[in-house]
């Protein structure tokens, strides 16, 4: 990692593997993570290890879990994780919940809601000044989206997008969100294709970002992006 000031922030923009720089962030800290269950691939992110509620269980002092996905919840409840509760991610200000944490982490959940400023405005009152979010979300210039789409899009008629997802974002865009919900960036990275992504994709389109994400970071998968109202 290259130089960081006193609140950890980096310098420049860099290229990180999403789960180590997260769990690096949030060890030894109270967590809030919403969208914990991983809807709809619980079974296969546990089975493949890849879960990152279980992971981030691992290394937080202490940690409570969100999500809209009842049937997620009940199946990691059962395997014995515990502070699950289910709850409305589009208004968090309904989540019965009355603590504060350290961190928030919302890991690949933002593109999936139709009202992101409400969604972050509603944090708010899970924060301290010394607080921070921590959002995931795919990079709206993924190289390997883009000819995906170039060679597969059927002249627009085929995006290669999530069936659930409602918007894409850059880092400026996601920056001026937080900005207008009255938070400061203090950390942005890019991501690159997770492991447990690969084995999906055809070797081709690994091969093409690989390519891509080599000359230029900012054409990689997904951006990670740390912010607190106290800076």
């Amino acid at each position: 990692f290259p130089s960081h000031d006193r609140r950890g922030c980096i310098h420049r923009y860099i290229l990180v593997d999403r789960r180590e720089y997260i769990l690096r962030r949030c060890t030894g800290k109270r967590i809030l993570h919403l969208g914990c269950t991983d809807h709809p691939y619980t079974a296969e992110s546990l089975q493949a290890n890849a879960l990152l509620h279980a992971h981030l269980s691992k290394v937080a002092s202490s940690i409570v879990g969100v999500d809209s996905d009842l049937t997620g919840i009940q199946k990691l409840t059962e395997l014995g994780f515990g502070n699950l509760l289910l709850g409305d991610l589009e208004d968090p200000s309904t989540i019965n919940l009355q603590d504060t944490f350290d961190i928030i982490i919302a890991g690949e959940v933002i593109e999936h809601l139709t009202n992101p400023g409400k969604f972050i405005e509603g944090l708010s009152r899970f924060m301290t000044p010394e607080s921070e979010i921590l959002l995931a979300t795919i990079n709206a210039y993924s190289v390997m989206r883009f000819i995906q789409y170039a060679l597969r899009g059927r002249g627009g008629r085929a995006e290669p997008v999530h069936p659930d997802h409602v918007a894409y974002y850059s880092i400026a865009t996601l920056k001026k969100m937080l900005e207008k919900s009255g938070l400061t960036m203090i950390e942005c990275a890019f991501y690159d294709l997770a492991k447990e992504h690969r084995a999906y994709n055809r070797a081709v389109w690994n091969i093409a970002n690989d390519l891509g994400v080599s000359f230029f970071r900012q054409l990689a998968d997904g951006i990670v992006m740390v912010a607190s109202r106290g800076v």
